[in-house]
């Protein structure tokens, strides 16, 4: 039976909080730290206190309010349920998610996407498993926007694997590309791939947060060992080196 919506759903925002310590900072968060919920047919991982999970010094990382690795039970999921005022962008792994909006979008969201909903000034959607037998394996994240009350969108697209083979792909900016998704927030999402002696450097703003949060595989991180689920918290950092990858898939994000 699935837990009530406002269990899953009601949030407890608190301002962000930082790491302190040496003048350069990195803070790693294990992948066995985060909040853990089992409803069954959903099993979520919660990098940010979330519904039942609360953490006063994991409440978000600038404008990142959410990152939930969620799995969803064949023939679940998510029912009819309202946002507002939120940029809510979804990452499949495995498996598809159906999503199903008041904006008229019936859509299924395959590996590969990357889906974006604006809530603005307030949507209703579902999101759902209908494979008879597969699992869907997705992360479903949150940014706070710098527009309020917008009238609600939703955008789709494909990112191609070669993309992201060995660098990062842009997938979610508020000045995106032509093979990324529109946000309305100061932030900007990218996804890589790594393996073997693949490597990839690039420049940081020191005055802005990066979150890097490893999605499968093993990667090397500024110099950090990180293993699926790991995510790395930088502030006043120059540069991000990735390298020494095991089948990684790996987000980053630039955060204000």
């Amino acid at each position: 039976m699935s837990p009530p919506l406002q269990e899953i759903y009601s949030l407890n925002c608190s301002s962000s909080y930082r790491f302190l310590g040496r003048v350069q900072l990195i803070t790693i968060r294990k992948s066995a730290d985060r909040g853990f919920a089992d409803h069954g047919w959903l099993k979520s991982f919660h990098s940010f206190s979330f519904a039942g999970y609360y953490d006063p010094q994991h409440m978000n990382w600038g404008n990142l309010r959410v990152i939930n690795e969620d799995r969803i039970e064949p023939g679940t999921g998510f029912g009819t349920h309202g946002h507002k005022d939120m940029e809510i962008i979804s990452y499949v792994l495995t498996g598809e998610l159906a999503h199903k909006d008041s904006m008229g979008n019936v859509v299924s969201i395959p590996p590969g996407d990357i889906q974006r909903m604006s809530a603005g000034s307030g949507v209703m959607h579902s999101e759902f498993n209908h494979a008879p037998t597969q699992t869907t394996h997705f992360f479903q994240i949150w940014i706070e926007p710098n527009e309020f009350n917008i009238q609600p969108s939703y955008e789709q697209k494909t990112v191609e694997p070669s993309s992201k083979r060995g660098k990062l792909a842009l997938l979610a900016s508020n000045q995106p590309d032509e093979r990324s998704v529109k946000i309305h927030a100061d932030a900007s999402l990218y996804a890589g791939l790594f393996d073997a002696a693949e490597r990839f450097e690039t420049p940081l703003d020191s005055k802005r947060r990066a979150y890097v949060h490893l999605v499968k595989g093993q990667l090397k991180v500024n110099g950090h060992d990180m293993l699926a689920g790991d995510a790395l918290l930088l502030e006043q950092e120059h540069n991000l080196v990735l390298e020494q990858g095991q089948g990684a898939e790996v987000l980053v994000f630039d955060l204000n």
